[in-house]
């Protein structure tokens, strides 16, 4: 079984579409999407037009959740561009997300940890950024779930973690967005040093699983120069670099 991993692709269609023509050689047996689908000022409406067409299994990330769950004022900026470019169908898809899914009794999917779309897993933050989460950080995040393979999204960074219990702990990066500031719980800034789009496959053999994470160049400048024309700095400097400061 060959599982591919995609998080956080934050409205980046250029990113998407070239983790795709990177994916479909590979020949895998599923694709699934571990949430932040389209908050950002790039290109939200055009996404999800191109993920509602593919039909994967999707899960929520917080800001599908905000999405449909904040009003006008509350939002914040990526949120609320996102919110202007997206019609009642959009929406009403996001709905049909669960939190978390189950793929078979192997693979456990969540966008944040089991517990929370918010709370980071294999990072915590410290100072004015976030370090790998220690085993007993991670073991207090995972709770009581046994599953083999625990796959999250939600800090960007691609990482592999195998627990004392043998569980393999994955998050395959964001396919959109490689660096961003965050003030939960703190503000700390969060990057990758690359502008390049990521995602992950899983295998399982007579050996158990194992992962791969993959870096795709595309054309991230067309994708920051959009962002500078919406006004966010922020962002241009993250898909030009992988760094916002």
């Amino acid at each position: 079984m060959r599982i591919a991993l995609l998080s956080d692709i934050h409205g980046n269609l250029a990113a998407l579409e070239a983790v795709m023509a990177d994916l479909r050689p590979r020949g895998v047996d599923q694709i699934v999407n571990l949430g932040d689908l389209v908050s950002g000022p790039l290109l939200p409406l055009e996404t999800a037009q191109y993920l509602m067409a593919e039909g994967w299994l999707s899960i929520a990330g917080n800001h599908e959740r905000q999405l449909l769950t904040l009003q006008p004022g509350e939002r914040g900026l990526s949120d609320e561009y996102a919110h202007s470019c997206l019609t009642r169908e959009e929406l009403a898809w996001f709905r049909t997300f669960p939190p978390t899914a189950r793929l078979e009794s192997e693979v456990l999917l969540c966008h944040g940890t089991p517990e929370s779309d918010n709370e980071y897993f294999l990072e915590t933050v410290e100072g004015r950024g976030a370090r790998l989460a220690n085993l007993r950080e991670i073991e207090t995040r995972l709770g009581a779930e046994t599953f083999p393979v625990i796959a999250c999204g939600h800090t960007h960074v691609p990482r592999s973690v195998k627990n004392a219990r043998g569980q393999l702990l994955v998050n395959p990066g964001s396919v959109g967005l490689p660096a961003f500031f965050h003030d939960n719980p703190t503000m700390h800034a969060v990057q990758t040093g690359s502008p390049d789009a990521r995602y992950a496959i899983l295998e399982r053999d007579k050996s158990g699983w194992t992962v791969a994470h993959l870096t795709v160049p595309y054309d991230h400048r067309s994708m920051a120069a959009l962002a500078k024309e919406r006004d966010r700095p922020d962002w241009e400097l993250a898909l030009l670099s992988g760094y916002v400061e």
